[in-house]
């Protein structure tokens, strides 16, 4: 068999075949004659659900003959890269790997492009799972589909196995995938991250996992290509947390994972990796809250509420830029949109925006109570839409208005920080 290609007229070439495929190939045809297009769709999508499904199974069972049995064998690169890769999975605890596909982009005979569905949960830390989007060209020989070429889908990104053997170091709460990055480092970050779960919990008391998976790529340019953004977006950035906010009703949100800048990281001193990690702590903990209705200034302001709620440091430290522009007269009319948080903007203003949040956060846990703030949060995110949503929570939970809080937070960052 060939790998796909096409001949010198802008042809796909036909694949040799054996007897028995003539045989069901010309039956294959003589029924696509009377059937409607997507009959052969329909068929064609439970024929490469089988060969997936072989191939997720391989996958659990650590079985690199399996894996590369759904291969076209003279795929010789993409044999030796997908061996690779299913080596660098081999410490990943999985319990579960499937795909599904979402469709037929293209199909020509015996050659077809399909964008599918990857799912995977580790063992033990994940509730529900991760989605990967991937695009697979695949070829068909006699009663079989073969994966010929296997990439991200547009818009979508590799994971960390792609980028090189996946080390790993557990936590009593924590779970550390590491690549290219001494083990010391990944139990210093585990270690981190236990002491963040319980601090997080204390700080949010609704029910969560409370267990976090880590991933530490190599470099900032590798946190990048997780994330699917330019390296220059997340250069000053210690670590991010992936994952789909709230909940349909129907199925959980997917899983999250924290992504940690190695360089970014490493520059901060332990009180800042601390921060850094219970934040984004936060982030995992409040997810299922957190929806399409929660400001950024909401979700930021409160994971920086959490983290530094147990830290023994001052307002003026904590937000050493709002504190500036206060003490110049600069008290920030409102709160910060959403617009404002952006990684590519100026580190100053993105600095502010956060102070800012954390600010407001501060303010409604002082004055109505952490169980008040906890209240207004999921109150915010159980609403249907952005619209109304803060206006309607700061009535029913805070019994306050708009107007009258961001004048009492004006107030507050005068009073703090002037």
């Amino acid at each position: 068999m060939a790998v796909r290609g096409r001949d010198a007229r802008g042809r796909r070439p036909r694949l040799p075949r054996r007897a028995a495929g003539l045989v069901l190939a010309a039956l294959l045809t003589a029924s696509a004659c009377s059937a409607p297009a997507d009959a052969d769709t329909s068929l064609t999508v439970r024929e490469i659900d089988a060969t997936l499904e072989r191939r997720a199974a391989a996958v659990l069972a650590r079985d690199p003959a399996g894996y590369l049995d759904a291969l076209a064998p003279d795929a010789a690169k993409l044999r030796a890269a997908q061996r690779t890769e299913l080596a660098n999975l081999a410490d990943v605890p999985l319990k579960s790997w499937s795909y599904e596909v979402k469709g037929i982009t293209e199909e020509d005979g015996d050659w077809a492009t399909a964008e599918v569905e990857l799912r995977y949960r580790i063992d033990g830390y994940d509730t529900a799972p991760v989605a990967a989007r991937r695009t697979l060209e695949l070829m068909r020989d006699g009663e079989r589909w073969y994966v010929s070429a296997d990439r991200p889908a547009k818009g979508a990104s590799d994971q960390l196995w792609h980028q090189g053997e996946v080390e790993v170091v557990r936590g009593a709460h924590s779970l550390v995938l590491g690549v290219g990055r001494p083990e010391e480092e990944l139990r210093q970050i585990a270690d981190t991250v236990d002491l963040a779960v319980p601090a997080v919990s204390d700080a949010w008391p609704q029910p969560w996992a409370r267990r976090v998976v880590v991933h530490v790529p190599d470099s900032v340019e590798s946190m990048a290509g997780l994330l699917g953004s330019p390296e220059t977006s997340y250069r000053g950035i210690a670590a991010v947390t992936t994952g789909e906010a709230g909940t349909t009703g129907e199925r959980p949100a997917l899983a999250d994972r924290v992504i940690v800048n190695p360089q970014a990281y490493a520059s901060l001193g332990s009180f800042g990796q601390r921060v850094v990690l219970t934040h984004e702590t936060t982030h995992v903990a409040t997810r299922t809250s957190t929806s399409t209705a929660t400001p950024v200034w909401l979700s930021e302001g409160f994971a920086d509420w959490a983290a530094y709620r147990g830290e023994d440091r001052t307002p003026d430290l904590i937000a050493p830029e709002l504190t500036g522009a206060v003490r110049a007269g600069d008290v920030p009319a409102g709160l910060p949109d959403d617009k404002d948080f952006g990684f590519d903007g100026d580190p100053a203003e993105l600095a502010r925006a956060y102070e800012s949040a954390w600010m407001a956060c501060e303010l409604i846990a002082e004055r109505w109570g952490k169980e008040k703030l906890t209240a207004f949060y999921a109150a915010v995110g159980a609403h249907p839409g952005r619209d109304g949503a803060v206006e309607q929570a700061l009535g029913s939970v805070l019994d306050t208005t708009p107007e009258e809080f961001t004048a009492d937070w004006r107030d507050y960052l005068s009073t703090r920080l002037g």
